[in-house]
């Protein structure tokens, strides 16, 4: 099973725990993390997950994040195919990097886009599942 995960994801266990709903999101986030580092899901990493991971101003979440590049099975470059989706994904009212996010994630072949953006989630998006992590893990461990 391939997944993306936009940098919300990436950021969400770095966020104040405070809520409980973020401090779950945080957890599934974390065992979608250990259930790449056993391969049990293919990790996508695009362009645009460069791009934007190089614009956090925190040097530490910055390289922890970008540890992750390396554990992607596919390094997605952004190309005409994908810049296309994204017009089309901008149409739903998608802002330009969620929908380069998730054109490059449906390019790659990728069963989930996850993400904790309820911008994104509240959005219907065909191709492609597009759920926060806490639905992916229930349905990851239903689907066992």
């Amino acid at each position: 099973m391939r997944i993306y995960l936009d940098n919300c994801s990436y950021n969400r266990p770095f966020d104040e725990q405070v809520d409980i709903v973020v401090r779950l999101e945080a957890e599934a986030k974390l065992y979608i993390q250990e259930l790449v580092k056993e391969n049990r899901l293919d990790l996508v990493w695009s362009s645009v997950n460069e791009y934007e991971n190089n614009d956090n101003p925190f040097d530490e979440k910055r390289e922890r994040i970008r540890t992750w590049k390396d554990l992607a099975v596919e390094q997605c470059t952004l190309n005409e195919t994908i810049l296309l989706k994204a017009g089309e994904l901008m149409e739903r009212k998608l802002r330009a990097k969620d929908a380069l996010h998730i054109a490059a994630s449906i390019y790659a072949g990728c069963d989930y886009f996850i993400t904790t953006d309820k911008k994104i989630l509240n959005k219907n998006i065909p191709d492609i599942a597009v759920v926060n992590p806490i639905t992916f893990v229930e349905e990851y461990t239903n689907e066992k």
